[in-house]
């Protein structure tokens, strides 16, 4: 163990001191390693950060869930997406949402949704392009709605259709000059009035769409039917599986109460559509995989010039301390003790290359910080990938110098000068 420590302090003791007396030389030579560290870690991280923001964003969809529309989300088998034949298809009914909660034997929430664009208004304040969403009883069962200040809809508003609702934080802050004074006040919308029970918790930028609650309304669905036609408000039910039942199970099974729901014979095609969120999750994970290639293809170019460059300071460091090492092997150092000085020595250099690298993707994700509408982590795992490659870089570098210098013949190196 002893042995094994005096070699890791003399490598690492040797690495620094080339550091200092050939300080441009080193530099140039690591520089290829940093480059290429920065590259692939900076790439690692961007896309880590940004895949996290997005399967977030997906989660906000519900974990486990199945959207019933007329709409096939995935596009409808690939090539042009054929619009002209789900806009045909008959609009979403709550009767149905009712016939799944009755039949399902896999499902756990299902709620009904509906959606408008209005204007709203508070005294002299307007706000245009407002979601106004209609919702069923278990709607937040399957959402993860925060409120920030008041309350969320009561089992009465909901089965009454009551006029009283909860708005985005955005909402508020456009209408209200203090958001936490929104609570009890009374919203308008083309002559209509909503009472104000609680205000959502900021949400922010959501990459993937779907629902944007910082600039909605969301009322009883009972009292959105009786607004507005819901077969002309994009209506779709979501349904949420049992714990630890598959996604694709809850789909196969409602596809089969949908078809069952609409007396479609055996011969008939759905028509209708059951989209499972797990899918795009995964569709996800598969695209940024393949950007993460991407910045591992990019980096190993400048990794692969960052080797030559160690080696050849290895190279160079073999010659030069000839005398040295066949002094050592005089008074019995063994080829192997050699063979690992060298090595150790050279992934110590590339390791200091990629910390060098590091501190720059730390940089790096500073700047991104404050542009991108998402913060940059950079993961322990890979912050591991950073400093596993530096060392595998450096064993590659040293290898053949440290073959080297482990087989020199010791009268003959001594004499060398």
């Amino acid at each position: 163990m002893f042995k094994l420590l005096s070699i890791l302090w003399n490598s690492f003791r040797m690495a620094m001191q080339e550091l200092r007396v050939n300080k441009l030389r080193t530099f140039l030579s690591l520089f290829g390693i940093t480059i290429g560290i920065f590259c692939i870690i900076g790439v690692l991280a961007t896309v880590d950060s940004l895949e996290r923001k997005v399967q977030n964003d997906i989660k906000a969809f519900g974990n486990n869930t199945i959207y019933i529309d007329k709409w096939n989300y995935g596009g409808g088998g690939g090539g042009q997406y054929p619009w002209w034949k789900y806009i045909k298809r008959p609009a979403m009914k709550i009767e149905e949402m009712h016939f799944i909660k009755a039949k399902s034997q896999l499902a756990s929430n299902a709620a009904m949704f509906v959606s408008n664009n209005v204007t709203f208004s508070y005294g002299d304040n307007l706000l245009s392009n407002v979601n106004l969403y209609g919702v069923s009883e278990e709607f937040n069962a399957i959402q993860t709605i925060d409120i920030e200040y008041g309350r969320y809809l009561n089992e009465t508003e909901f089965l009454r259709g009551t006029t009283t609702g909860i708005i985005g934080y955005k909402v508020a802050e456009e209408l209200f000059p203090q958001v936490e004074k929104a609570v009890g006040k009374q919203v308008s919308y083309n002559g209509k009035r909503v009472t104000v029970v609680g205000v959502i918790k900021k949400q922010g930028q959501s990459f993937v769409g779907g629902f944007d609650y910082d600039q909605a309304v969301i009322v009883p669905y009972r009292y959105f039917a009786g607004v507005y036609n819901p077969d002309n408000s994009n209506p779709f039910i979501m349904v949420q599986g049992r714990p630890h039942i598959a996604s694709s199970a809850l789909q196969d099974e409602l596809v089969g109460i949908m078809r069952q729901a609409r007396r479609l014979s055996p011969t008939e095609e759905d028509n209708f559509s059951c989209n499972d969120v797990a899918q795009f999750s995964e569709q996800v994970k598969g695209f940024f995989g393949q950007v993460s290639l991407g910045g591992w293809v990019i980096g190993l170019f400048s990794l692969i010039v960052g080797v030559f460059g160690v080696a050849n300071i290895m190279f160079v460091t073999v010659r030069e301390r000839t005398s040295q090492i066949g002094l050592k092997k005089a008074i019995g150092a063994k080829r192997r003790t050699i063979l690992t000085e060298f090595l150790l020595e050279s992934a110590f250099l590339c390791t200091i290359g990629g910390l060098l690298g590091l501190f720059l993707v730390w940089i790096l994700a500073l700047v991104l910080g404050t542009i991108l509408p998402f913060p940059i982590f950079i993961a322990a795992n890979i912050i591991m990938i950073a400093m596993s490659v530096s060392i595998g870089m450096g064993m590659i570098a040293g290898i053949i110098p440290a073959f080297i210098a482990a087989k020199m013949d010791p009268v003959v190196a001594i004499r060398t000068k």
